[in-house]
């Protein structure tokens, strides 16, 4: 019988609490329920396959440090769901973002401490880290302009591009810089959203970070093309001269 996992469970009553805290600050359209609820629902239903695919026994702090985070951006979501139809605390919005964003500066560092780094921790850790940018960047498009999306679509281009080229599933190599750029454009949006900066600023720092961004994107895609195997690299070549001969 597959083990049950008390976090995914935990982090959906832990979400459904909070929200209900939430809308006494600042009340939740329909939309933002359904958004903030469908986050949660999502969400722990993949970690839970995760884990079970996994057969992991143990979920560790560091795990736990994320999944904290995650039910954080389950706010996010429903607070930025909500902007659309009605006006929100953006306070609260900044505040609640802005603790995820010092959570994720926590989640690494407590798993290497206590020794529980894994996989699984590692690809939840960056999943998290790209549905907030995606959130964040949802709002303050509404503030700065529908580019700013961009932002927070780039990490689900890169997966739908490896659905289409397997060479792109390839692992890539660690890099801190990578971590850097995320910190950054969550930090970026964040107060952007704040709206406490003159519109010259957020969009300077907005426009920062989407440049930072495509540039560690960038550098990941020609990594790996310069990698793809050769077989690939030399069908596409063909293709390329049948095309051009037609």
């Amino acid at each position: 019988m597959p083990k049950v996992h008390l976090a995914p469970l935990s982090s959906i009553a832990a979400g459904v609490v909070g929200m209900i805290a939430i809308a006494v600050v600042s009340p939740l359209s329909a939309a933002g329920w359904t958004a903030g609820l469908l986050y949660l629902g999502v969400s722990n239903a993949l970690l839970a396959r995760g884990l079970q695919r996994r057969e992991m026994s143990a979920f560790g702090w560091g795990n736990w440090a994320t999944a904290t985070r995650s039910t954080l951006i389950a706010f996010v979501t429903a607070l930025v769901a909500t902007s659309f139809t009605s006006p929100i605390s953006v306070p609260l919005l900044v505040v609640v973002a802005a603790i995820a964003l010092v959570l994720d500066g926590v989640d690494g560092w407590v798993a290497r401490r206590t020794h529980s780094e894994t996989e699984l921790g590692a690809r939840f850790d960056m999943e998290v880290d790209a549905f907030l940018l995606l959130a964040l960047s949802v709002y303050v498009a509404q503030l700065l302009g529908w580019w700013v999306l961009a932002i927070g679509l780039l990490r689900y281009v890169f997966v739908v591009a490896g659905w289409m080229l397997p060479w792109m599933r390839a692992t890539l190599p660690p890099r801190y810089w990578r971590k850097v750029v995320t910190a950054f454009a969550g930090i970026a949006l964040t107060v952007a959203a704040s709206d406490l900066l003159p519109l010259w600023a957020g969009v300077s720092v907005t426009v920062i970070a989407l440049a930072l961004l495509l540039e560690s994107f960038g550098r990941d895609v020609l990594w790996l093309i310069a990698r793809r195997p050769a077989k690939t690299a030399r069908l596409e070549t063909g293709h390329r001269r049948k095309g051009s001969s037609t």
